[in-house]
């Protein structure tokens, strides 16, 4: 059998998840809306997530199209390839699209969430989990069918090169991150935003309970949980996945694999889409409200996919290598045990992330009882909890990577070696679609507790919705912990194709990287730096944005006779007007300085300080982005373990202390801490489409041989 005869094979795990998508939005549908007044809040809500998504596409398809000329001049001069400006405009077409599908049917899910907890938990848990099922399934059907699609256009239609293919593929990666790390960064400064100017006055000043209708920001809030934490969150696990797959296969030739070498992540890939299938019929629960039974019913069918994966993935790899006809028949054990590698290292990482942010665990307890002496102590509990959490991910990714590298051969091809880290980054998101949709269905819950609370539904209602609100902040952690790790691998794999790239630019010129090269050091400060002046970007567009709502809701409870006492109505749109301005304005800069940085660094300081500065942004942004997500997470399940009648409960001086910390920590774990593993992905793909730049134009260069 021919290898390059079955690349269709991956059309059969895109049509699958898409299929199964389709299912569970029928689903999701068959389900009653409830009373009028919980249909008319859901409109309300969905209205904003339209209107923000519509002004935010078209401000990046500005971006997009200035990007898609400034490539089509560059492949004019031969810098990058025919294919690149198309590659670049369609991964973002999709990027987008998998964003938007998922935040749609989240819109209709929430009221449908918020009625069926009328009944019991376990309903209730179908609806918002069925609806992250769209979201999980659309991220990986869509990746699969774009990346497929591209693959068998360039090789058998246009009849391209390995190296061309490798280009192609890398661009096509650079659009998803373009596209993602807009969504993203928008998408959490609008919902933090509205988040925090929500809870400080509501909750803290005022007084009122979550989601009170009198709260002016408060359809902004969930409206916010759409945009940012459902199609912010699906654009950036749909470049996790994508990109993971795409820099494998730019390895692949490297590694002198080929046509099966290409085709074995795209055929991992499929098997994890099919075995998450499977693993969604055993998620259930009864009617037990505590974390731990939920998260249980949620292990169970992530747990089910990834041993199905694993177990699959071994007679496919052996087939597969089998027919290659080349070195990765010798190396057939070594790239099995890269894929279970990846797969067992992302349970550690979801292990680890569940041990330091679920309330039903001891370092979250802890954290909350730190509310009873102060606000300070429960901050700088939160700090170090977060800063504590990042050993475990960090050493489970390195020694995962370390073996995947020597298992495949690493010792003596060091491309074979670093296609077997890729592999265990691909394996480690195979099942990325459960694992997404037991992420997604968080923010459908949250909406679901704010439409229960606007349309004064029974208090069982919102103690169900809350109980899957909280499961979600963990189940969120977790996927974007499995996120955060992936891109470390992923991150490795296209240094090393950055590497093999400026090799082919400069001919006979060898490339230096020794550590005491001035430009590899400083291009390691460079990106150190990189990281945190990203950081502070996302996090003051939150700051900046949060006053403007903090001024407008206090504007509302002084100037609106009759609001507080129940009366007149809040205008809403006004809130979520603020928020749309904001995340559009602020959300420019920390984008466009992860696109731009690489080209400075590549004309300043040529290929090795770039080299110097990947390694940089890496291993700075994978520390911070663990330390970010995880105290925040903390801080937000300690507020709603204290909520839940714990330390004095609601209205307390420690809820009220908890409160702060999880404003505190809502920029950190879902706008900065999420947006990592994308400007680690978007500066290296960027790197490696503008090699041909800092090979040719470098400013150290060019002095050095002035003196000389």
């Amino acid at each position: 059998m021919q290898v390059e005869n079955l690349f269709w094979l991956g059309y059969i795990g895109a049509f699958a998840g898409l299929l199964f998508a389709a299912i569970q939005i029928r689903k999701v549908m068959s389900f009653p809306e409830g009373d009028e007044k919980m249909v008319r809040i859901s409109i309300a809500i969905r209205e904003g997530a339209n209107a923000y998504m519509k002004r935010q596409y078209s401000t990046v398809t500005v971006f997009f199209l200035v990007m898609f000329m400034i490539l089509v001049v560059l492949s004019s001069f031969e810098l990058v390839n025919r294919f690149t400006p198309y590659a670049f405009v369609i991964g973002g077409f999709f990027t987008g699209l998998s964003g938007f599908i998922g935040m749609r049917i989240a819109t209709y899910a929430n009221v449908r969430t918020a009625n069926a907890a009328n009944t019991g938990l376990n309903k209730a848990l179908r609806v918002a989990f069925s609806s992250g099922s769209v979201m999980g399934f659309v991220v990986n059907g869509l990746g699969l069918l774009d990346i497929t699609t591209w693959f068998i256009l360039l090789k058998f239609v246009f009849k391209e090169s390995d190296e061309v293919i490798a280009q192609t593929m890398v661009t096509f990666g650079m659009g998803i991150a373009c596209m993602a790390m807009f969504a993203r960064v928008g998408g959490g400064i609008f919902t933090k935003a509205a988040d925090v100017g929500a809870d400080l006055v509501g909750k803290v000043e005022a007084g009122i309970p979550e989601d009170d209708p009198r709260n002016p920001a408060v359809i902004a809030d969930n409206v916010g949980d759409n945009v940012g934490d459902v199609a912010g969150m699906g654009a950036d696990l749909y470049e996790s996945n994508s990109n993971a797959i795409v820099a494998t296969i730019a390895l692949a030739s490297a590694a002198g694999y080929h046509y099966a070498g290409f085709l074995l992540p795209i055929l991992v890939s499929a098997v994890g889409v099919i075995c998450s299938v499977i693993g969604t019929f055993f998620v259930r629960t009864k009617e037990i409200t505590t974390q731990k039974s939920l998260l249980r019913s949620l292990h169970s069918g992530v747990y089910v996919a990834g041993g199905l994966a694993a177990i699959a993935t071994i007679p496919l790899t052996l087939w597969l290598s089998s027919e290659s006809g080349d070195a990765m028949w010798g190396n057939r054990w070594g790239l099995l045990i890269a894929i279970l590698v990846g797969i067992i290292s992302g349970f550690v990482v979801s292990y680890s992330t569940e041990h330091y942010t679920s309330d039903a665990a001891k370092p979250t307890r802890d954290l909350a009882k730190s509310s009873e002496t102060g606000t300070a102590t429960l901050m700088i509990g939160g700090l170090s909890l977060g800063m504590k959490s990042t050993a475990v991910p960090i050493l489970a990714v390195s020694i995962a990577a370390i073996i995947s590298f020597v298992s495949s051969g690493g010792f003596s091809n060091e491309f074979a070696g670093l296609y077997g880290i890729g592999l265990a980054a691909v394996a480690m998101l195979a099942t990325n679609a459960i694992i997404l949709a037991t992420d997604a269905f968080g923010p459908v819950a949250d909406n679901a507790g704010g439409i229960a609370e606007m349309a004064k539904l029974p208090p069982e209602v919102r103690e169900r919705t809350d109980a899957l609100d909280s499961l979600g902040n963990t189940t969120a952690a977790t996927g974007k912990g499995f996120a955060i790790s992936s891109t470390a691998f992923t991150a490795l794999a296209l240094l090393a194709a950055y590497v093999s790239e400026a090799d082919n630019k400069l001919g006979d010129v060898a490339l230096d990287l020794r550590i005491t090269n001035p430009s590899v050091l400083i291009g390691i400060f460079l990106g150190a730096a990189l990281a945190f002046v990203f950081s502070a970007f996302c996090v003051s567009g939150v700051h900046k944005a949060a006053q403007s709502v903090v001024i407008e809701v206090r504007r509302q409870f002084k100037e609106i006779t009759g609001l507080m006492e129940g009366t007149a109505d809040a205008d809403y749109a006004k809130c979520v007007d603020i928020c749309t301005i904001n995340a559009q304005k602020e959300m420019i800069a920390p984008s466009l300085l992860a696109v731009l940085a690489p080209i400075v660094v590549g004309l300043v300081l040529g290929a090795p300080g770039v080299v110097g500065m990947l390694g940089g942004v890496i291993a700075s942004g994978f520390t911070m982005a663990i330390f970010m997500l995880n105290s925040g997470g903390a801080w937000d399940n300690a507020k709603k373990f204290i909520e839940a009648g714990n330390h004095n409960g609601k209205g307390s001086e420690n809820h009220k202390a908890a409160v702060i910390g999880d404003t505190v920590g809502d920029p950190l774990k879902d706008t900065a801490g999420p947006s990592f593993n994308i400007l680690i992905t978007l500066a290296s793909t960027v790197s490696i489409v503008f090699v041909g730049i800092a090979t040719r134009f470098s400013l150290i260069e060019w002095v050095q041989n002035l003196l000389s």
